[in-house]
């Protein structure tokens, strides 16, 4: 108890957690400073849905009112902290993203209690700077898919009157987003602080003149799940952040192999383990912290968005 005395003020949480990650710890912190407890969505993509990382794991089959989300929720703890993990793809990646039920995921997850979305992207890279292996946190989005429902506010269902036009020029939890770059420099995984994600449609890699393009756009990084994921987590109310993990320089680079399914596997291995220490490194450091002001910001701004 002396160390948390002497650990009281906001900015020693993190290093108390850090020194003690256990439930009993976050707990008392969080008494201390009357903190609402938060729980963690964690949804895995290519290389992420093995829930193996999560303590006392319990499988819970759920539905919503858009229908069931991508598989099984498994609840358990990390260093604590309670997380719900979700296989965006299924377990056994049967599930191609333009076929993902995101209203399902997203609401699957809020309502079991999560308060957060951190997850995991494959990603290709459209910067030189940005290696395979490399993380980057993502900060915006640009959408080229077309076959995916983005708001729940669809007309179609009671608990959802109006229409919801949110703003999103902030897509991403800036709070959470930096205890993930935190945790990633603190791992020694290289690790860039922001970029821009390009959402395609898919199933298809880009071709060279495609990627070329969206390299000229002032993408980063391309992927094909994070819209309308992160806009439906928005509208939900969470806090949303994202890891990208490069696999590969997609297909503009034409003296790199252009991206394959092969080699986002090859490189997906060491990804799958650096995002693993990243994850068991941020979330008691999220847990720590106060959010009961960001949260009812993000519940004020999507109320005020409906019409």
């Amino acid at each position: 108890m002396l160390l948390l005395k002497k650990a009281a003020g906001p900015a020693a949480l993190g290093r108390v957690c850090a020194v003690a990650a256990d439930k009993t710890t976050i707990q008392l912190i969080g008494a201390m400073h009357k903190i609402k407890p938060v729980k963690i969505g964690i949804v895995g993509g290519t290389g992420l849905d093995n829930p193996d990382i999560l303590e006392g794991k319990r499988v819970k089959s759920v539905d919503t009112a858009f229908g069931k989300p991508s598989d099984v929720l498994v609840e358990g703890t990390i260093a604590g902290v309670d997380c719900v993990l979700l296989a965006r793809h299924g377990r056994q990646h049967t599930i191609l993203p333009s076929n993902v039920n995101y209203r399902a995921n997203v609401l699957a997850l809020k309502n079991e209690g999560c308060t957060h979305m951190v997850v995991t992207t494959a990603c290709g890279s459209l910067k030189d700077e940005i290696q395979p292996t490399d993380f980057l946190i993502l900060d915006q989005f640009l959408d080229r898919t077309h076959k995916r429902d983005q708001t729940f506010y669809d007309g179609a269902h009671s608990e959802y009157k109006g229409i919801c036009h949110l703003p999103l020029d902030t897509p991403f939890c800036t709070r959470t987003s930096k205890i993930l770059y935190d945790a990633a420099k603190d791992c020694g995984v290289r690790c860039h602080p922001s970029g821009t994600v390009m959402t395609i449609e898919g199933p298809r890699f880009s071709s060279r003149a495609e990627s070329k393009l969206w390299k000229l756009w002032g993408a980063d990084v391309i992927n094909m799940t994070t819209v309308p994921e992160v806009v439906l987590a928005k509208e939900a109310g969470m806090c949303y952040a994202a890891i990208a993990m490069a696999t590969d320089y997609d297909s503009w680079k034409e003296n790199e192999e252009p991206v394959s399914v092969k080699l986002v596997m090859e490189t997906v291995k060491a990804n799958n383990v650096n995002s693993i220490k990243v994850l068991t490194r941020a979330i008691p450091l999220i847990a720590a912290e106060n959010w009961d002001t960001t949260l009812k910001e993000n519940a004020d701004l999507v109320t005020s968005s409906i019409i």
